[in-house]
C-alpha cells in the first residue's frame, strides 16, 4: 500500500486534512507518545519511529510484524486527540503504515484490553467520545445509517466480493469440536483446512445452506429474511421451494438483487422490500438474517428479537449469524464512539452471545438452542476479500474512489480481520426455537 497524500482532499475528508493542534494538543501527544511506548514495548511487534520535530527516531517492540510511524509529530497529535479513531485517521493520512498490517493489528487486538493500564481504564468515560445521537439506529436515522455504507457502489462490492456477492463470513471445510462456555453448549468450527479463491465461492454457499437447515427451510416454507444482501440467501431458499420475503433500506442493493433472482428464475418466489425490520408484517415458519443485526444498534436488540416472536409462525425456527465480542468488552465499550463507527457503519455496534441469550429468554419466546462458533473462519474470509480489493486498485479509481479511500478501506478490512484472527471478536450462527410449543403438543 503506497503512502497516501499528507492532506487528503478536505472536500471528501472533512476534518481529516487537520492534525490537531495547540496547547492541549501538544500535552495530549505527549501522554499518547508515553502509553503508546509501553503499550507497544510488552508487544511482539516492531514499531520503527521515524525522528520527529522534537523526538529521537526509535524502536518500540519485541520483534514482530513491522509498522513504520512516518510522521511522529501528526501520529501521536491524532492518537493523543482521538484515541484509537486518530490510530485510523493516521494511517489513512499514510502518517503510519505496515505492510504487514494484519498481522501487526492481530496482535493489537490479542491484547486490547490491556493496552491501557488498568488504572487508567477506570477514567475511559472521560475521555472517549460517545457516539453522535444521529448514529442512533431509531426509524428516523437507520435509514442513512445504511446508506452510508451499502448503498456506496454495488460495483466496488463486485470487484472483491465471490461470485455469490455474499458479504459475509463463509463457512470453508474443516474440522467441528463440540465446546462448553458460560452461555451453554456449542459447536466450534476450527482453522479451515483451506481457504482460497477456488474454493470461495463453495464456502459461501456452504454457510448459507447450513444456515437454512438450522431454520428448517423445505418445500413449502414461508420465510422472512431480515437484510437481503445481494439475493443469494433468497435464491437459495426459492431453490428448495420456499416462498421468500426479503427486506433491505439500501436502495442499491434492492435494485440488484431483484436482478439477480430474476435472472435465477425466482422472481415469481421472492419479494424484495424496502423496509425496516420493525415494520415488518405476516407470518412465517422460518426467519433468518445474516450479520445485520450488528447494525440495530444495542438500543433496540430487544425490538428486534421482538419483531421476529411476533412473526414467527407456531413451530417456526430462526436462523442469525451474528458476529459477537465478548459480554465484558461489550459493556466496556457500549458507549464508546469508534473508527468503525466513523468510517464505515455509523450506529453498528457488536452483541454478546450471552447478551441475545439473556434478551430472548427474558423478552421473548424464543430460546437458543444451537450455536456454531466460525472466527477463524471470518479471518480468513476478510483475508480474501482483502487480496481481491488491493488487486482491484485501478478499476477502484476508475469507480471514483481516491486514495485515501483505499486506505480506509485497506485498514477496515484488515483492522477486522486482526479482530478474528486473535479472538477478540468471533462469528456465531445460532438458532432459536420455541421449545415451550414443543413440550406442550
Amino acid at each position: 500500500m503506497t503512502l497516501a497524500p499528507a492532506r487528503p482532499s478536505a472536500n471528501y475528508w472533512p476534518g481529516l486534512d487537520v492534525i490537531p493542534s495547540g496547547p492541549r494538543a501538544a500535552v495530549s501527544a505527549r501522554i499518547a507518545r508515553r502509553l503508546f511506548r509501553s503499550a507497544v514495548n510488552r508487544l511482539d511487534v516492531t514499531v520503527e519511529v521515524a525522528a520527529g520535530a522534537s523526538s529521537p527516531a526509535e524502536t518500540l517492540g519485541r520483534g514482530g510484524p513491522v509498522a513504520t510511524v512516518h510522521r511522529p509529530d501528526e501520529f501521536f497529535a491524532r492518537l493523543g486527540r482521538a484515541q484509537l479513531i486518530g490510530f485510523g485517521e493516521a494511517y489513512l493520512t499514510g502518517s503510519w503504515d505496515s505492510a504487514e498490517l494484519g498481522e501487526f493489528l492481530t496482535v493489537l487486538a490479542s491484547e486490547v484490553a490491556d493496552l491501557i493500564p488498568q488504572n487508567l481504564q477506570k477514567l475511559r468515560a472521560l475521555v472517549v467520545s460517545r457516539p453522535p445521537r444521529y448514529h442512533r439506529n431509531s426509524t428516523t436515522n437507520t435509514r442513512g445509517n445504511i446508506a452510508h455504507h451499502y448503498d456506496l457502489s454495488n460495483d466496488l462490492f463486485e470487484l472483491f466480493l465471490d461470485p455469490t456477492l455474499s458479504y459475509s463470513s463463509a463457512l470453508f471445510d474443516g474440522a467441528v469440536v463440540p465446546a462448553h462456555d458460560r452461555t451453554g453448549d456449542l459447536l466450534v468450527a476450527e482453522a479451515p483446512y483451506a481457504a482460497t479463491p477456488e474454493v470461495f465461492e463453495e464456502a459461501q454457499a456452504r454457510k448459507i445452506e447450513r444456515l437454512l437447515d438450522q431454520a428448517g427451510v423445505t418445500d413449502g416454507s414461508r420465510v422472512l429474511e431480515i437484510g437481503s444482501g445481494w439475493g443469494e440467501l433468497a435464491i437459495r431458499a426459492a431453490r428448495r421451494g420456499a416462498t421468500v420475503v426479503t427486506i433491505t433500506l439500501s436502495t442499491e442493493q434492492k435494485a440488484l438483487a431483484d436482478a439477480r433472482i430474476a435472472d435465477a428464475g425466482f422472481a415469481d418466489q421472492v419479494e424484495v422490500r424496502l423496509c425496516d425490520y420493525r415494520d415488518v408484517t405476516g407470518s412465517y415458519d422460518a426467519v433468518v438474517s445474516v450479520e445485520m443485526i450488528e447494525a440495530v444498534g444495542w438500543q433496540y436488540w430487544q425490538t428486534y428479537f421482538e419483531t421476529i416472536d411476533r412473526v414467527l409462525a407456531p413451530g417456526g425456527k430462526v436462523g442469525i449469524q451474528a458476529i459477537t465480542m465478548p459480554h465484558d468488552r461489550m459493556r466496556a465499550t457500549k458507549n464508546t464512539y469508534t473508527w468503525i463507527n466513523k468510517y464505515i457503519f455509523p450506529g453498528g455496534f457488536l452483541p454478546s452471545v450471552q447478551v441475545l441469550d439473556e434478551i430472548t429468554r427474558e423478552h421473548t419466546g424464543l430460546r437458543l438452542t444451537g450455536r456454531l462458533s466460525m472466527g477463524a473462519h471470518y479471518a480468513e474470509t476478510l483475508r480474501l476479500w482483502d487480496e481481491a480489493f488491493e488487486s482491484a486498485h485501478d478499476r477502484v479509481v476508475e469507480l471514483g474512489f481516491d486514495e485515501t479511500f483505499l486506505r480506509m478501506w485497506h485498514f477496515y478490512l484488515e483492522y477486522s480481520r486482526g479482530g478474528f484472527a486473535s479472538g477478540y471478536i468471533d462469528v456465531n450462527q445460532l438458532t432459536f426455537t420455541r421449545p415451550d410449543e414443543e413440550s406442550a403438543r
